[in-house]
């Protein structure tokens, strides 16, 4: 069984912990990866299938592919043989509605996705978690369910393809076949297990221990009876970060005795905060992270102040010894959203060995991100009520698989 049942915090306690709520490494340290691709049982994205994707899709893989930000996976190879032999496959993929506005880390799953979704001509299922973020971030169920709207508009602005995706909240979804569904999980899941799992306990109100099933079932074709009538046998794929990993083995472990495939997963590591790998993003400090919402001014004040740099105390000493690359998040962040390898690399080594300093490479992520945003932004704004009510209507989608 993929599950492991023994308690995984003894295990996280003296180390790192990576779960749904909490991301932490020891002594403020950086995440190892290594360790947490070992200690979930994932395996390492290689580059026989990113040259796979490439030869299959005929388009050259995703900067995130390229670059090494979705490194891990389970069963992407098995889709890619099915693909391969003509079988069709879908995504599913979330959001958890608590915020009004999403900052860049949470878009890095919705532009994977879009990439996946053209690249494979597939459809795509989007689950809005309203209901979890009532249960752990103590909102009203009126607020998580505006803001899931709201955070709609923000996915659709990425530019999903509305003949080919549905986005569902869970306050307005959940019942009939997904239901049952979910009824049919929870019955292979002792309390003891999703407490050896998600760390639940004797203090966590029963909505939590009820909530895992819901965030499984979209991975079985049959939740989805307007989408995928009589295909029980298509299989799934979910581009997430690693730190979803544990609602996954658990679906991974019960879908066989329901008679489902086992979702296959492909995994991203975590957009670090503007103060370093070990500074953690959050919402109640802006600084923190670059959002959707900042304008131009914000953005450049937040690189130049927040931003930390590998580079040298003083000028002469950086033309000795070159930056850091290891530590500096202006490179790391160009290595999320630069395009052009051949521009990022000429940084890198002309950074790392001094001839450039600081404030340029600060300048030209500056340059970058501003673009990114306000070509978001200005999506953003056109996305209308009726938009989302599109993609949020429950109806066959015309052109699933071409």
């Amino acid at each position: 069984m993929e599950v492991d049942k023994k308690d995984e915090r003894e295990a996280e306690s003296s180390e790192q912990v990576v779960n749904p709520w909490e991301v932490s490494a020891k002594d403020g340290g950086k995440i190892d990866y290594d360790k947490l691709i070992d200690k979930f049982g994932c395996q390492r994205l290689d580059e026989s299938l990113i040259d796979r994707v490439q030869r299959l899709t005929s388009r050259q893989p995703h900067v995130f592919l390229r670059r090494g930000v979705f490194f891990a996976h389970r069963d992407f190879n098995e889709i890619l043989d099915a693909y391969e032999k003509g079988d069709k496959f879908y995504l599913y993929t979330g959001r958890g509605p608590s915020s009004e506005a999403l900052h860049l880390g949470h878009l890095i799953p919705f532009m994977f996705t879009k990439y996946l979704q053209e690249a494979f001509k597939v459809p795509l299922v989007i689950q809005l978690t309203d209901d979890e973020k009532c249960m752990w971030k103590n909102l009203s169920v009126e607020e998580s369910q505006r803001l899931a709207r709201e955070n709609a508009k923000d996915i659709i602005a990425c530019g999903f393809d509305v003949t080919k995706t549905f986005i569902f909240s869970d306050f307005d979804y959940v019942g009939g076949a997904f239901y049952k569904n979910m009824v049919r999980v929870a019955k292979c899941v002792t309390l003891n297990k999703a407490m050896g799992i998600f760390g639940f306990s004797g203090e966590d109100h029963i909505g939590k221990l009820s909530f895992p099933p819901v965030q499984a079932v979209p991975s079985f074709p049959s939740s989805f009876p307007h989408l995928f009538p009589g295909k029980d046998n298509l299989r799934c794929l979910i581009p997430c970060a690693i730190d979803q990993d544990p609602y996954f083995r658990m679906t991974r472990d019960v879908a066989p005795r329901l008679g489902y495939s086992k979702p296959a997963l492909i995994e991203s590591s975590f957009f670090p905060a503007l103060q370093g790998e070990n500074g953690k993003m959050s919402a109640s400090d802006p600084n923190s992270a670059i959002y959707v919402t900042d304008t131009a001014k914000d953005i450049k004040n937040k690189i130049n102040r927040y931003a930390f740099s590998g580079g040298q105390d003083s000028v002469e000493k950086h033309k000795e010894l070159g930056a850091n690359l290891e530590v500096d998040i202006p490179v790391k962040y160009l290595s999320f959203f630069l395009e052009d390898d051949s521009e990022l690399e000429h940084i890198k080594k002309e950074y790392g060995e001094g001839r450039m300093l600081t404030g340029e490479v600060k300048k030209r992520l500056t340059e970058v991100l501003t673009e990114m945003v306000e070509r978001h932004r200005r999506a953003r704004a056109a996305v209308t009520d009726e938009m989302v009510d599109a993609f949020m209507a429950v109806r066959p989608l015309p052109r699933m698989f071409e």
